[in-house]
């Protein structure tokens, strides 16, 4: 496993688009707010916009998490950055759809990124060059990790940029699929195949359930091994993570 989570005692904490249960999602705030808060791991989604920028945002429009409106890779940076993303939040007035950049300069030598990459520009070069170029001034390449669902998008990833670490998430593989170096799966999938963490490991792949609301669960989740945890709001995790160890 390269080094991109090897760097805090385990489970690592993921904070799922930042803080995102306490600030407006995959925001500058809500990634302040989730190292504020322990998380060892900032998560976020990275689109592409009309004039090549890389920006962190869910959708694939501005629609829901803005006061705007339009495709992202349809709209220009001064566009995007034009956007109220404070969610109607008066605490959070200002805050903006941020740069793969700005989120980068965040990334403290002991912490890690994981990216889902949304956009299907991503299956192409150019849009690789600018991701290694962003992480590669940033300083933090070897501590960051891409994400996604489609084994077919980690394999096109795998030949334009061998550099990065890849994670694949899954709602249907019941047995962990060889080759990523780290794995989420859907709760289902660990209920329905209890050895699926052990069978990961043994094979030195990182284990993460695709589990955003993890305390009903943690118990299980501990006592199978997991290496790390997703989560909405760190601060509740890390509390509930602390009860349970006494």
């Amino acid at each position: 496993m390269p080094n991109a989570f090897n760097i805090r005692p385990r489970p690592y904490i993921i904070a799922h688009r930042g803080s995102m249960d306490r600030c407006p999602e995959n925001t500058l705030a809500a990634f302040r707010q989730a190292f504020e808060d322990g998380a060892d791991v900032l998560e976020t989604d990275v689109r592409m916009t009309a004039d090549g920028v890389l920006v962190c945002i869910h959708d694939p429009t501005v629609d829901r998490t803005t006061n705007g409106t339009g495709r992202v890779e349809e709209l220009l940076l001064e566009q995007i950055r034009s956007l109220d993303a404070s969610g109607g939040d008066r605490r959070y007035a200002g805050e903006q759809i941020p740069t793969l950049a700005e989120v980068a300069g965040y990334i403290g030598e002991d912490r890690a990124l994981a990216l889902e990459l949304k956009s299907r520009k991503f299956l192409q070069e150019h849009a690789h060059r600018e991701l290694l170029r962003v992480l590669g001034e940033a300083g933090i390449l070897r501590r960051t990790i891409i994400l996604s669902f489609s084994v077919r998008h980690l394999t096109i990833i795998r030949r334009l940029a061998p550099e990065l670490a890849l994670g694949l998430v899954s709602f249907r593989h019941i047995v962990p699929p060889p080759g990523p170096a780290f794995l989420g799966p859907a709760p289902t999938i660990l209920s329905l195949n209890p050895w699926y963490v052990k069978a990961a490991q043994g094979r030195g792949q990182l284990v993460c359930p695709l589990d955003p609301r993890p305390e009903p669960r943690l118990r299980r989740y501990l006592r199978m091994g997991c290496d790390a945890l997703l989560t909405n709001d760190p601060r509740k995790t890390i509390g509930a993570l602390q009860a349970l160890r006494g």
